[in-house]
């Protein structure tokens, strides 16, 4: 704690070590933390009880959330002809093909999601060694490679989030703002919770949701008791 800051200090005071709080408990205490200068982001982590070494129990896709995130995504698309017309009418920020994949190569990353047509995705193999490290690789299992291209931005701007285990078996996602309703932040968090739950690989033994967390961009973590 010496190396905390006073903010933190004072507001880990309002949570119980070890103690794990009923979701609306939880929020409630993420709305007592001392306010900042920007609005801070809720995140949800969640350590699952999957076998990361084992490609059937790996999790990744996307879910739109019922109050979105607070935030208009940038989101580019590898598209042509009239699907990158269509994608350009529903509000994408980048559309091009390879003049758009030249242009990541050059090092431009200014952007949330990436999103591709399937019949695309030959011509930008290549750009997985640089978006992939980055979680930017459009992918089927994801949501983002698709046919339904219009809706796949309108949907992504409005905040409809990835999510993938990382090498320790845990995931984390974005699920509001602080300055979100209390009511908002629950809908989004208990959104959330449930699909990971609804996408548990059936070759998962044991105890699956582990332990779930959530906590603003600059505050101390909430555990969260679920079934």
């Amino acid at each position: 704690m010496k190396k905390r800051c006073k903010r933190y200090k004072k507001d880990v005071k309002f949570v119980e070590e070890g103690k794990k709080y009923p979701l609306d408990e939880a929020v409630s205490i993420l709305k007592k933390f001392t306010a900042t200068k920007f609005d801070q982001t809720v995140n949800c982590a969640m350590k699952l009880g999957v076998d990361v070494k084992k490609a059937d129990q790996l999790l990744r896709g996307s879910v739109a959330l019922p109050k979105g995130i607070g935030k208009s995504r940038k989101v580019i698309v590898f598209a042509e002809g009239p699907e990158a017309e269509a994608a350009k009418g529903a509000g994408a920020d980048e559309v091009g093909s390879e003049d758009l994949a030249a242009k990541i190569t050059g090092g431009w990353l200014d952007f949330d999601v990436a999103l591709a047509l399937p019949y695309m995705m030959k011509k930008i193999s290549k750009l997985g060694k640089v978006l992939g490290p980055q979680g930017k690789m459009p992918s089927p299992k994801s949501g983002t490679v698709t046919e339904g291209i219009a809706q796949a931005v309108r949907e992504f701007k409005a905040g409809k989030i990835e999510f993938r285990t990382d090498a320790g078996g845990n995931i984390h996602a974005p699920v509001g703002k602080l300055s979100f309703s209390a009511g908002d932040l629950k809908v989004n968090i208990e959104a959330f919770i449930e699909h990971i739950k609804a996408v548990k690989p059936a070759a998962a033994k044991g105890v699956y949701l582990q332990r779930v967390v959530v906590s603003g961009t600059m505050t101390p973590g909430v555990h969260i008791e679920v079934s």
